[in-house]
């Protein structure tokens, strides 16, 4: 099984998990970047760096890309019209904000669907409309051989 599918398999597992603030537990909360965590962790092992305290607003005021920065890091990043199952998608919730929502691409097709954790839904499966690939600010793969 390819590395994206290992991280798809493992994201479906915690569909339906509640929606929970800095959270990383599945079943119990997450939030989208808990969502990630705990796929990584489970496809790769420990996390690369310990996780600080975040705010709902992911340094909107400040206008740090903290969320992209982090994920230039520890992820692979991709070009643009290269989607593949298992892809880490970065969302700028409106335009000219900070990156601050990540999901996971899920399916490829006529009908790309992705599985993100969203406030007042938890860890569900969406289809990636144009209003949210309007929102993609940047695409990256896990990285291959950590575990």
């Amino acid at each position: 099984m390819t590395l994206g599918l290992q991280v798809i398999a493992e994201a479906r597992r915690w569909i339906g998990t509640p929606y929970l603030h800095q959270a990383s537990v599945r079943g119990a909360g997450t939030d989208c970047l808990g969502l990630l965590r705990g796929v990584w962790r489970a496809v790769l092992g420990d996390e690369p760096e310990p996780m600080p305290a975040y705010t709902e607003d992911w340094a909107e005021p400040t206008k740090d890309e903290v969320l992209l920065a982090a994920a230039r890091r520890w992820l692979r990043e991709k070009p643009d019209g290269q989607p593949a199952v298992g892809d880490v998608l970065l969302f700028r919730m409106r335009e000219g904000s900070i990156a601050k929502h990540l999901g996971l691409l899920s399916k490829i097709g006529p009908h790309h669907r992705f599985i993100h954790a969203y406030t007042g839904h938890g860890v569900i499966e969406s289809s990636l409309s144009v209003p949210w690939e309007r929102r993609i600010a940047a695409r990256f793969a896990f990285p291959e051989g950590t575990k």
